[in-house]
């Protein structure tokens, strides 16, 4: 095996040892890039990374992928030990561009502000969703571009503060891109522009699945006391996820919202519950969910979820029209029967590092990208079916965005003397959501 071979197998076997999930990006930066839509004059773009789990990791290489001009500067986590996994694997991703000093890593429920105070250009918002909000609120007041995972909240009062900030990065020319990767996926945005222009005619019915299996956890250590316990498998726990349609299946809703033009419904009716995840290391979120959405045309949207081992996997949207329909099954069909019948075979690329790209792109053309007012509503959509199904009762639009139920804590009430208990698991018909 040749030196590079081997280099590049010892990053491979370590990022696979350390959890970080890239997402079919290349370990390897391609130098010798460049493009005509990197023509600012301001050559090098400062990144800080704010969550320094395996997501973020991920996004972070897919920043140094998108532009040769990209730097990170700056990390920030509560975790030390993920900080240091992070840069690790940042630093043998590009070592050149990875300019962090123990100055620069910050550590605490603090260091999202300080990241944001270090001079840097673009952060990554990849901390759990329950942060994201003032998060976001705090990058956007400091002028600064975003790349924000989704989902973007988890309750109502988050959202309003989404939209919020989302209006202020248009006022002040700020670029905000969403990490809902499916609309920048280029079979996604294939299909579903086809079936905007009107070539199923009327839309219906849609209906989405995200079918899987359970999800990790980490067993609790001698030193963790609860909180560190619960911020180490923040997933399972409704205030600091949204709950798994939320943190996952909020992927569907977003399509289905692409699907409809991005018009909101009318009311929600839903059902869940927890068959399967009944022990206490699954917190209080459910394990399957079925929601309809009742939109002003007539259409209705379904939408199926659950997280439960050993059951079938299916991540689908269906599309009906008057004139045909839509099949797309994530990752290897993309179809159109009926009237005008259509197939993608065009290029696919990895549409995680198509956000990069277009990210960087949009800022150094000037024309910054803003999806901050659909990451709101796709987000919305999920929690919105959180709540019907939550509450066992048919929940409007209206009382859906104005529901002044938060689930959490403030932000800056976060220290680790803070006692937080999770609400009990939710009872259809008792358990209140308005």
């Amino acid at each position: 095996m040749k030196t590079n071979d081997l280099h590049a197998a010892d990053r491979r076997a370590f990022l696979k040892k350390s959890g970080i999930v890239l997402l079919g990006s290349t370990l390897a930066y391609q130098t010798g890039f460049a493009s005509p839509l990197f023509s600012s004059t301001k050559s090098t773009i400062k990144v800080g990374l704010i969550g320094c789990g395996g997501r973020g990791t991920g996004a972070a290489a897919q920043a140094l992928a998108a532009d040769p001009d990209v730097v990170i500067t700056a990390l920030g986590d509560i975790f030390e030990d993920r900080l240091e996994t992070a840069f690790n694997a940042l630093t043998i991703i590009d070592a050149k561009r990875v300019k962090v000093d123990k100055k620069r890593k910050f550590i605490g429920f603090d260091a999202y502000q300080k990241v944001i105070d270090s001079g840097v250009d673009v952060v990554l918002l990849t901390t759990p969703p329950a942060f994201r909000p003032d998060q976001l609120t705090a990058a956007i007041h400091a002028g600064k571009h975003v790349f924000c995972e989704k989902p973007v909240a988890v309750d109502a009062p988050g959202i309003r503060k989404v939209l919020d900030a989302a209006k202020k990065a248009q006022e002040k020319n700020l670029a905000l891109v969403s990490g809902f990767c499916f609309r920048y996926d280029l079979p996604s945005r294939g299909v579903f522009s086809r079936v905007l222009n009107g070539d199923l005619g009327e839309i219906k019915t849609i209906s989405t699945f995200r079918n899987g299996s359970g999800n990790w956890s980490n067993p609790r250590q001698p030193n963790w006391n609860d909180l560190t316990y619960k911020l180490r498998n923040w997933h399972y726990h409704n205030w600091l996820s949204g709950d798994f349609i939320v943190e996952q299946a909020v992927h569907s809703l977003d399509m289905m919202s692409w699907v409809m033009g991005d018009k909101m419904p009318l009311r929600a009716t839903g059902t869940g519950g927890r068959q399967v995840r009944v022990d206490e290391i699954y917190g209080n979120i459910y394990d399957h969910f079925a929601v309809e959405f009742e939109y002003a045309n007539g259409a209705k949207g379904f939408h199926f979820c659950r997280q439960q081992e050993g059951t079938s996997h299916r991540n689908t949207v269906d599309v009906l029209g008057t004139d045909g329909s839509a099949f797309v099954n994530v990752g290897t069909r993309y179809e159109i029967s009926g009237k005008n019948p259509w197939k993608y075979e065009g290029e696919k690329k990895n549409m995680y590092q198509t956000q990069h790209d277009e990210l960087f792109a949009s800022i150094r053309s000037g024309k910054p990208i803003n999806n901050g007012e659909f990451m709101a509503h796709s987000t919305l959509l999920s929690i919105w079916a959180r709540m019907a199904a939550y509450s066992g009762q048919t929940v409007t639009f209206e009382q859906a965005l104005n529901s002044n139920i938060a689930l959490g804590p403030k932000i800056e009430d976060y220290n680790w003397d803070l006692k937080w208990d999770d609400l009990p698991v939710a009872l259809p018909g008792s358990t209140k959501i308005i």
